[in-house]
């Protein structure tokens, strides 16, 4: 763990590389030191339908949200949230200067009795 999801409006693909994004955050995540790197998933995905703000098309919005297991301290997951949601504004920086963009970010525990896990990718690293 952790999983960090990217949610964003679909109108920001002509003006943002998501794919870059998904490296600059996982390897932000990483540089933490907060989470192991075998267990960091960053994946993005377009909303199909937004509707935002004043309802003009030219708004958009990147909401990162990441999932992890319990058992770091309160301290330790703020520093992690502030590492990433800077890495991603760093990134975004050029963009948003030039664009109406909206970017939040939110961590948050999973119960790991609730959560089963599964994997080989430590297994081929």
């Amino acid at each position: 763990m952790p999983h960090l999801m990217i949610d964003y409006s679909p109108n920001l693909e002509a003006t943002v590389d998501i794919s870059a994004l998904c490296d600059h955050i996982r390897r932000a995540a990483i540089e933490t030191g907060v989470f192991p790197m075998a267990g960091i998933r960053v994946r993005a995905f377009a909303a199909s339908h937004v509707s935002i703000a004043d309802g003009d098309a030219k708004h958009g919005y990147i909401d990162i949200s990441v999932r992890l297991r319990k058992g770091r301290s309160t301290a330790a997951k703020r520093a992690a949230t502030q590492a990433i949601f800077n890495a991603a504004s760093t990134f975004l920086a050029p963009v948003m200067a030039q664009h109406s963009i909206a970017l939040s970010m939110e961590m948050r525990d999973i119960d790991p009795i609730l959560s089963p896990k599964s994997g080989t990718i430590r297994d081929h690293l």
